[in-house]
């Protein structure tokens, strides 16, 4: 047998220890978890004077990384730690976007209108509409978003609705004449639809106060119909107003949409046709949470007659028609007040004996029946 130490004995112990202790490191991180192998003996020798420095506290840093700062190790820790605390509100807002992407600004799955769209108010009505509106988020309204789930909720907000086309001269009426008949419109709609104390059930005294005395009739019927409310005088088909003692207001915002035109009247004025829809968010007077809206369509044909050649009372309405459609109040009932209907509330009776129709609707014409129907969504 030779003396000569073997080939791989020789080159083992030109090694340098340092870097035989960041093999040995180095095979552990790798091979864990793998099945054991019994180390050699200069592994054990080597591993032995490593556990002897670390509990001196003598352990060398590391061998391609180099030291570790304190400050960085300071960052790692706090980026895991920030991680931890934003994993739970991250993972809520991931599954909040899958159920609902159009929360999401500027819709990139293309799902369709972004969130900013959907909530800007629509431009004033100029023209009949062609068909209903399309449908919205099926969201019940509450006390915070009483329109939420509604067509109105992009409409304007009360007298904001009520938008005056540009008065012009109509045969021998003067421009200034259509534009004192506009606004006279203007403020008969107001008085008799948004003004708080008509819609709380108060006498309409502002509305009232617009309307020809010297018209036959018309007042002495008003006054029958709020002083003693039935079948054939009921003030609803002129006026909007709840029980107070049932319904209150769900905010006070209530919502406007529609337009006015006008032309020349048959006695020497100007006509001007309003066919405006207002939409009231309501709750009920116990104290309840629950809301639900009553929508009222109105289509109303007035005319300022021209006093010079009429028996008419000077800046006072002459009132030729007006009609109404109601969505979602209880049908039969003529106390002079609108009652609507709760989901949670709503009684089992006989099936409407109307149509079922779509309140926000507005390109239909109003027939002149008022049968009991249904209403497809309020």
């Amino acid at each position: 047998m030779s003396d000569k130490p073997s080939d791989d004995h020789s080159s083992a112990s030109e090694i340098p220890d340092d870097v035989w202790e960041q093999f040995i490191r180095d095979a552990e991180r790798d091979t864990r978890g793998s099945a054991p192998k019994e180390p050699s003996a200069r592994a054990r020798m080597v591993t032995e004077r490593l556990r002897r420095q670390e509990e001196r506290g003598e352990s060398p840093p590391g061998w391609r990384t180099g030291p570790v700062s304190p400050e960085t190790n300071g960052r790692a820790g706090r980026r895991r730690t920030l991680w931890a605390v934003l994993g739970v509100p991250v993972a809520v807002a991931v599954a909040l976007v899958a159920l609902k992407p159009s929360l999401l600004p500027g819709d990139p799955f293309g799902t369709g209108e972004s969130a900013a769209a959907e909530a800007s108010p629509l431009p004033a009505e100029s023209a009949a509409p062609t068909a209903a509106p399309g449908a919205s988020d099926p969201e019940p309204p509450t006390l915070d978003e009483p329109f939420a789930g509604s067509p109105a909720l992009r409409w304007a907000d009360g007298e904001a609705g009520i938008v005056l086309p540009e008065a012009k001269a109509v045969g021998p009426v003067s421009k200034d004449r259509v534009e004192q008949a506009l606004k006279l419109t203007r403020k008969l709609l107001v008085a008799a639809n948004l003004d708080p104390e008509t819609v709380r059930g108060e006498r309409p005294e502002a509305a009232l106060s617009l309307l020809d005395p010297k018209q036959p009739g018309l007042l002495d019927d008003l006054n029958t119909a709020l002083r003693a409310p039935s079948g054939t005088h009921d003030p609803v088909t002129m006026f909007s107003r709840f029980d107070p003692d049932e319904i209150r207001p769900a905010g006070d915002v209530i919502k406007t949409r529609g337009r006015m035109t006008f032309e020349k009247g048959s006695h020497a004025g100007v006509a001007v046709r309003a066919d405006y829809t207002f939409v009231y968010p309501v709750t009920r007077a116990d104290g309840s949470t629950e809301v639900t809206r009553t929508i009222v369509r109105r289509v109303l044909d007035v005319e300022l007659a021209d006093p010079a050649h009429y028996r008419v009372t000077p800046g006072r309405l002459t009132v030729r028609k007006y009609d109404e459609e109601i969505g979602n109040s209880t049908c039969d009932v003529n106390d002079g007040y609108l009652h609507p209907e709760f989901p949670s509330r709503r009684e089992k009776g006989p099936d409407p004996t109307g149509p079922t129709t779509d309140p926000y609707d507005r390109s239909r014409s109003l027939d002149d029946g008022h049968a009991c129907g249904t209403v497809t969504r309020t």
